[in-house]
């Protein structure tokens, strides 16, 4: 009795997450759908030809010789037929809708952009690879003052207690940034997977190393015991999104829960501790409040570039520059306390 209780209640669980996985207004449009199937047919859309409709999946030419297959370079981005004609219908359904003053709708899932060379968000990919590469100068810069600027224990370990933390910080932020490059660049369902993936362990993470350094955890026991709740719930939510359903709207009420948990805890840190570089702190605090407005008010992207998302790219890199330098200024402020102590 107690196992069929269980798998009813499952299954009332799973109808209430696929119905919060709504189609968007775009798929649901008739003209929309019956311009893709007239594509699929003809390979065309009004004057644009699909070149990918004359192969097949894998690259091979419909009819012709196997030398001309597609070149390996339009293959690796995976487009095909199906993704060109969606592509192109879009365009032409919201060049309709403009005409007749509609607004822009999504289509699976996506605001209209306008690609560059095969790139589908090329604002938002150039500007997580300008993160990444702020995210990267930080981490050295970090790495450089912690090991050679810096004094040591008598047993050769750092006196900041948080320095392997920030390092596996660093890991999972240039992941992160990596993957957002890759899946703005092309997303299919394995980089969409991975880029929510990325994100979702990174703000886990990141929740968690506010907890220990706000409430100056340093007993390993003990940052076991607060941090085995999080990595559990992370840990199931990144299953539940690559093994079950990629629910893009559960996924973006759990970041922005996690996002401003931390923010909450390191903002009333900063109101009541006296760490000479709290400004900064303050800084990157009410700057990612801020920024988080952009990824709930979502707009679509203006002349098919720049959106709500590409902005809240563009807050981040100024805010990440400054997050390190309180993480360089924290790590000094630690230590020299620390030494004071140990005199």
């Amino acid at each position: 009795m107690a196992r069929c209780r269980f798998l009813l209640f499952f299954a009332v669980l799973s109808s209430i997450f696929g119905l919060l996985h709504a189609a968007t207004a775009g798929d649901a449009d008739p003209i929309y759908s019956a311009c893709v199937d007239q594509c699929e047919k003809t390979g065309c859309v009004g004057g644009e030809c699909s070149q990918h409709c004359n192969f097949t999946s894998g690259g091979v030419p419909i009819d012709g010789p196997w030398y001309l297959q597609e070149p390996l370079y339009l293959r690796w981005k995976q487009w095909d037929c199906l993704s060109d004609c969606r592509y192109h219908c879009m365009l032409a359904r919201e060049d309709e809708r403009k005409k007749v003053g509609l607004k822009p709708v999504k289509y699976h899932g996506k605001w209209p952009f306008q690609r560059v060379n095969g790139i589908q968000e090329p604002v938002s990919a150039a500007l997580s690879a300008l993160n990444l590469a702020v995210q990267f100068h930080g981490w050295v810069s970090f790495f450089i003052f912690v090991n050679y600027k810096l004094s040591f224990r008598p047993n050769k370990k750092p006196f900041y207690e948080y320095t392997g933390l920030w390092h596996i910080y660093a890991i999972f932020a240039m992941n992160s940034c990596f993957w957002s490059v890759v899946s703005h660049s092309r997303y299919v369902d394995l980089t969409e997977k991975l880029d929510c993936s990325s994100a979702v362990a990174l703000l886990g993470f990141s929740l968690i190393l506010a907890v220990l350094r706000v409430f100056n955890v340093t007993d390993e026991a003990a940052r076991v015991m607060v941090s085995a709740p999080l990595v559990a719930f992370v840990t199931t939510h990144i299953l539940y999104l690559n093994c079950y359903q990629l629910d893009y709207g559960l996924n973006m009420k759990v970041c922005l829960g996690m996002g401003i948990l931390q923010l909450i805890l390191w903002a009333v840190w900063a109101g009541v501790t006296r760490h000479p570089s709290r400004w900064k702190l303050w800084v990157v605090v009410i700057g990612g409040a801020l920024a988080a407005l952009l990824e709930i008010y979502d707009f679509p992207p203006y002349r098919g570039f720049v959106d709500a998302h590409a902005l809240w790219h563009a807050t981040t890199i100024p805010l990440t520059y400054l997050w390190w330098n309180f993480v360089r200024d924290d790590s000094e402020f630690r230590t020299t306390t620390l030494i004071k102590k140990a005199k």
